[in-house]
């Protein structure tokens, strides 16, 4: 599935994964990511463990972060770009 929100375009391999979803996953990484610039795209994949992966960029960053969600938290990765 494929989305353009404000701007910002959230991809999804998750089946019947909706717009009302892609709102949610744009909110989430906004209200979690403490970074002023715009955010320019959100991909949230279902992993083969059950858990989702939310890979995330803003406009002049030149790294992204990638957050696994899991049933006890959130682990936070960085990766230069």
């Amino acid at each position: 599935m494929k989305f353009k929100i404000g701007g910002v375009v959230v991809t999804s391999n998750l089946e019947n994964f909706t717009e009302q979803d892609a709102k949610e996953y744009i909110d989430f990484v906004i209200e979690n990511a403490n970074c002023d610039a715009p955010l320019e795209f959100v991909d949230v994949k279902l992993c083969d463990d059950g858990k989702v992966d939310v890979n995330y960029q803003f406009h002049g960053l030149r790294f992204e972060r990638i957050r696994r969600i899991t049933g006890k938290g959130i682990a936070v990765c960085c990766q230069a770009v």
